[in-house]
């Protein structure tokens, strides 16, 4: 089966890496359109349409060459986006050092909560066509940050592609307290729950 992952996230990379999944890489450009206000909503919307567009460049036409490319092989497209939820905010990633700041100012001494949405799309040789959408909920707690501690992690450049201004995996390990739920979800994918749900086509 040809598996393509549509994210440039070299986390979700590892994490497919990690459960042993042979995969390519396929990133859509196209602008992200969100009608939902809910985070879980939000997630599952920006995943199905990475994982669309995706698809889309797949089935459709070729720009160099404007014909037909006509999949003859078994495909799974998969599409993932995730937010941090605090405070009645959605935090995506920073645009600079300085909103960095802010966010971690606000996730602070504080729970907040993580979601990743998934879009798994399913080609079969015969061309049927199956999708599933899901999303994961993590809460994680943080350890009261200092602004010093807060501008050393800024500086170190670790917050900038990371939605909340952090990653968990790296140097803010130290002020985690505590998580509850799938740890892989914060990380950026999660990557249980997407095989149980994609065992069936991997024939695993």
């Amino acid at each position: 089966m040809r598996i393509v992952l549509a994210s440039a996230s070299p986390r979700r990379r590892e994490l497919l890496e990690q459960i042993g999944l042979k995969f390519e890489v396929s990133v859509s450009n196209v602008p992200e359109q969100i009608s939902a206000g809910e985070p879980w909503h939000m997630v599952e919307e920006l995943s199905s349409q990475k994982a669309e567009a995706v698809f889309k460049q797949m089935e459709g036409f070729r720009s160099d060459t404007a014909e037909e490319t006509d999949l003859q092989e078994e495909v799974l497209v998969v599409g993932a986006d995730t937010v941090v939820s605090a405070e009645g905010s959605i935090l995506g990633k920073p645009a600079d050092g300085e909103d960095a700041a802010g966010m971690l100012a606000m996730l602070s001494g504080r729970s907040h909560e993580v979601y990743t949405g998934v879009t798994l799309i399913y080609r079969s040789v015969s061309g049927q066509i199956q999708r599933k959408t899901f999303y994961e909920r993590t809460e994680v707690v943080f350890y009261p940050m200092s602004r010093a501690e807060i501008e050393c992690y800024v500086s170190t450049g670790d917050c900038m592609d990371k939605a909340g201004a952090y990653g968990i995996q790296g140097f803010c390990a130290r002020y985690i307290k505590e998580i509850r739920g799938d740890y892989n979800n914060v990380v950026g994918l999660p990557v249980g729950r997407l095989y149980q749900e994609a065992k069936e086509w991997l024939g695993e």
